[in-house]
């Protein structure tokens, strides 16, 4: 049913992009950047991204001290060396795309609590700072217990407290708006509400079929190149991607008068993380509680997790304060045995640029800004 004038000039691009999440928009943005009179199609199957960029919690960060301890348990020290860089480029690249004051990007403090079952591995500390010296250009993390009574929180249990130098935080709802627009500006076209079923690489061409609700038929778009950026989704596509969704469980409070402390916290190798945000506490994390349930690529609450949340909010964060819960949502990440991404040519025309590893703030303008220059190469 779709007419000669429909097929002629909405059905057919340079690059088609799945996912219009972080990655596949800076992608897009990326190709514009290096040739301006390609035509590029971002495929959004929701009416917003559906994935973690929209719902992640505004961290701008490279790792915090235990979770870089544990990626060198499954990477060696160069490719925690590479895969820090690459999340210290594409920050930049962010920052530098979209300007600090659109993002609300700022620097209020970046913090690991330490609990007593880590205090053993204070004895890294040096040697990890040496090991990143020499991409970041002074130490990455330093003591800061003196700050643990002025922040308030339970020192049964925050035996230590860690400071990154090299991390920030931003407004993720301003970050997606601003390469949404950017990516209008530059003549870029999304669809949202377009889900891509399926898709076939022919000798000249790779098709992309995706299902028009309203007219109950398909309608079959066309690309000289397929670059695909479902992150935790791939499979539906792609069922022998090699990665496994991961679901994070976030909740915030209502305004705390008086909060005693601003920036971005971790503890638990990164499991756990929370922010001051308009005078409100975010609190993510604890899919390590359990694994087998949360990795999953379904939105819905996890009760265990929500409560143990809600237990460690009261416990450690804010003990003595009273607080009320305002909102919950999760997000949905791609995870593999190591937090590498994937970035890599499928096949002759189609790209993939997935699996980032609950780190798309910090790299998915960086893995976009590849998966550019291996469409163009």
């Amino acid at each position: 049913m779709l007419s000669y004038w429909e097929k002629q000039s909405f059905l057919h691009y340079d690059c088609i992009i799945i996912g219009g999440g972080i990655t596949g928009l800076s992608a897009a943005i990326s190709l514009k950047e290096k040739r301006p009179g390609i035509s590029i199609l971002v495929m959004e199957r929701g009416i917003l991204p559906t994935g973690a960029s929209t719902k992640n919690a505004g961290f701008a960060c490279i790792g915090s001290f235990s979770e870089i301890l544990e990626d060198l348990k499954t990477l060696s020290p160069g490719e925690v060396i590479s895969l820090v860089q690459m999340r210290r480029n594409g920050l930049k690249k962010l920052r530098e795309r979209l300007g600090d004051k659109n993002i609300d990007y700022r620097e209020n403090g970046s913090y690991e609590l330490i609990g007593e079952n880590q205090l053993s591995q204070l004895n890294q500390l040096d040697q990890l700072n040496r090991l990143l010296y020499p991409i970041l250009g002074g130490d990455a993390f330093s003591p800061a217990s003196e700050k643990i009574s002025s922040f308030g929180f339970n020192t049964s249990f925050t035996r230590a407290l860690l400071q990154n130098h090299f991390e920030g935080e931003l407004h993720t709802g301003k970050m997606m708006r601003s390469l949404i627009d950017l990516a209008l500006k530059k003549g870029i076209e999304i669809k949202t509400g377009c889900e891509a079923n399926l898709f076939e690489e022919e000798n000249n061409a790779v098709s992309v079929t995706v299902r028009h609700t309203f007219l109950q038929e398909e309608a079959v778009f066309s690309a000289n190149t397929l670059i695909i950026c479902t992150n935790a989704f791939t499979r539906k596509l792609l069922p022998e991607a090699d990665l496994q969704p991961g679901r994070g469980q976030v909740l915030i409070t209502e305004p705390i008068a008086g909060l005693p402390f601003r920036g971005i916290f971790h503890f638990d190798k990164g499991y756990y993380y929370f922010r001051e945000i308009d005078g409100r506490v975010l609190f993510g994390g604890g899919r390590n509680l359990d694994f087998e349930t949360e990795a999953t690529a379904e939105f819905d609450y996890n009760a265990r997790i929500l409560e143990d949340l809600e237990e460690k909010l009261g416990n450690i964060i804010l003990p003595g304060i009273p607080y009320r819960i305002a909102g919950r949502w999760m997000g949905i990440m791609a995870f593999g045995k190591t937090k590498q991404p994937i970035i890599k040519r499928h096949s002759g025309r189609i790209l993939l640029g997935v699996r980032l590893g609950g780190m798309g703030i910090a790299i998915g303008s960086e893995v976009g800004e590849r998966l550019a220059e291996m469409a163009l190469g």
